[in-house]
């Protein structure tokens, strides 16, 4: 739960808020004032009621045949995504994939900042990757617990996945995005979203061989 509070939104709605936002920025560029849930419902090809709910429970400045002012929309999303709070995360395994993520700048958009990264492996440990240092694991416990971060990335062999994340809920981490392919067991006030990369493009691959039937 953010600041603004999220108890009461599904995880579907808060999936399609960055798409809301995404859709929203690009109309103001192109200089629409002003904007509907049913704009934006036919843009992103989403059900109108659907998309009018959503925004209803982040914006309350929706006007009967005006529909919302954009900026304003713009503003309600991103303050009740947090992006304007900017949290700290970590991320635990600099392979390919770690390294990847520890490069992207477009997490600090989004009110995250990766400030650490930890490896086992000593020809890791030490090395400078984005302007990172990397520490050991071993460190991960007390950093996490000193310095209150709450969020943590797994980018770590499957085989490894749990021991890692046991590693971060004793730092005291709540939210876990974890890209190994196996389920995490975690208590029940620790959130994890996971993100099978090999599953989600198997899954890409047979929609598309669908859609030439």
């Amino acid at each position: 739960m953010n600041a603004n509070g999220t108890g009461g939104i599904s995880k579907q709605t808060l999936r399609r808020l960055p798409l809301y936002l995404n859709c929203l920025k690009s109309r103001l560029q192109s200089g629409h004032v002003t904007v509907s849930s049913n704009d934006i419902a036919t843009l992103l090809g989403l059900n109108q009621v659907q998309v009018r709910k959503d925004l209803a429970s982040v914006s309350s400045g929706g006007k009967p045949k005006v529909g919302y002012v954009t900026q304003e929309l713009i503003s309600d999303i991103e303050n009740f995504l947090g992006y304007n709070n900017v949290d700290s995360a970590i991320l635990v395994g600099v392979g390919q994939l770690g390294r990847a993520l520890l490069s992207y700048s477009g997490f600090s958009k989004c009110g995250v900042e990766i400030v650490a990264a930890f490896d086992s492996s000593e020809q890791v440990v030490d090395r400078i990757v984005s302007g990172k240092r990397i520490l050991p694991l071993e460190k991960l416990i007390n950093l996490c617990d000193r310095m209150q971060i709450h969020i943590g990335i797994i980018t770590v062999p499957e085989d490894s996945a749990q021991e890692v994340c046991d590693w971060m809920i004793r730092g005291g981490i709540k939210a876990i995005w974890n890209f190994a392919p196996v389920h995490l067991k975690v208590p029940k006030d620790v959130i994890v979203q996971n993100e099978n990369l090999a599953a989600n493009l198997a899954v890409l691959s047979r929609q598309y061989a669908e859609s030439l039937k």
